[in-house]
């Protein structure tokens, strides 16, 4: 059986894999999550005349539907995972490497977030675990 292995490229890679093989909680997992940059795709500006550059300073990041209606941020752990899925998914050549918090600051409620669709390695967010963290940035920005 050829059974690929999931070698972690970057700090965020290797925590996500201890998340998942059980050596590190889900809780700290997810604390860890909000200090990290992660790779969040961006639909091409058609007029910049470069692929995957952004002229506007309006972005619009890939979100999906489920079967449900339930809008779905698509992000990366690195641009190397996002290049299969990409490739599906016309219009969104690029994007940028952002600081997880900062994405997540941004986005409105009731929204899920999905890592690295259809790898192995990935994960689901639930809004309620996106409202949850949100909670925990009000928390250290109290503190600060």
């Amino acid at each position: 059986m050829a059974e690929e292995t999931f070698e972690a490229k970057n700090e965020l890679e290797a925590r996500l894999l201890a998340a998942m093989n059980g050596e590190l909680e889900a809780e700290d997992f997810m604390r860890e999550l909000m200090t990290q940059q992660i790779f969040i795709p961006i639909k091409d500006d058609p007029d910049s005349g470069i692929k995957g550059f952004q002229r506007t300073t309006k972005a619009t990041p890939l979100v999906v539907q489920d079967e449900d209606g339930q809008n779905i941020l698509v992000l990366f752990t690195s641009p190397e995972r996002a290049k299969e899925f990409l490739a599906e998914m016309p219009g969104y050549g690029g994007g940028l490497l952002a600081d997880f918090s900062w994405i997540v600051e941004r986005m409105e409620s009731g929204f899920a977030i999905v890592v690295n669709p259809g790898l192995e390695f990935g994960m689901d967010i639930s809004p309620e675990d996106v409202t949850q963290m949100l909670g925990l940035l009000a928390d250290k920005a109290g503190k600060n």
